[in-house]
């Protein structure tokens, strides 16, 4: 019997406190543990909330900013993000990245030519962006944090109605919360997913420890997902 490997995303996300070189240690940690992905996030403040939104209880500490000056405080430019590109094919561990406006979907499709792409919990109301990625023949992880079933239905049928196959969609239960309690996760949702969609699934975890990604493993996520 062939066992397929479960595949792991390693989630730096804004992890490096906006620091290219704690990055790049990122980087490399995620290369000693046998990663088989590093994470970013890439954005632009201005594009993404207004002025004053007030943090999530998670993201508050001693500065205690407020949201956008705590994502303008970690954005990095794409520039940045070509440097970490370029660093992530020197240590040869593929680099993928969330956008959350177009401007950043373009400019990892376009300029990094990639051919996978990560779509947060979040944005997978951002029709824009879900049109747009539509376009290209290209892998895409669709996280579904804070969805309905409705809500990632219209998702898939945007994302597959051009170019881009449903074949090449994995679809990620995850649940939006920080750190995810285990009475919230409920990993019989990989299930229904799969028999409702009928895509490749796999778990984006927020949950403390590893047990609950390895259950998800054992439960058919073929891909994990994991802040470092």
């Amino acid at each position: 019997m062939k066992i397929n490997k479960t595949k792991f995303i390693a989630e730096i996300g804004v992890n490096h406190n906006g620091s290219i070189k704690i990055a790049k240690r990122l980087i490399d940690e995620a290369v000693k543990t046998g990663a088989d992905f590093v994470k970013f996030q890439v954005y632009k403040t201005d594009l993404l909330v207004a002025k004053k939104t007030q943090s999530a209880p998670y993201q508050r500490g001693k500065a205690n900013l407020d949201q956008y000056n705590l994502l303008k405080k970690y954005e990095f430019s794409y520039r940045s993000h070509e440097t970490l590109f370029n660093y992530c094919k020197k240590k040869n561990i593929p680099y993928l990245a969330s956008p959350f406006d177009i401007d950043s979907t373009k400019f990892l499709i376009k300029k990094l030519k990639l051919k996978k792409i990560k779509i947060a919990s979040g944005e997978i109301q951002s029709f824009d962006i879900l049109e747009y990625i539509s376009k290209f023949n290209i892998k895409v992880f669709l996280s579904t944090g804070g969805s309905s079933l409705k809500d990632v239905d219209k998702a898939i049928k945007i994302l597959s109605k051009n170019k881009l196959k449903k074949k090449n969609i994995t679809i990620l239960h995850c649940t939006s919360s920080y750190p995810a309690k285990f009475n919230e996760i409920n990993l019989n949702a990989l299930k229904t997913l799969k028999q409702k969609f009928n895509t490749e699934i796999g778990y984006s975890d927020h949950s403390k420890g590893i047990l609950i990604s390895l259950l998800a493993s054992l439960n058919g996520a073929s891909i994990i997902e994991r802040h470092i």
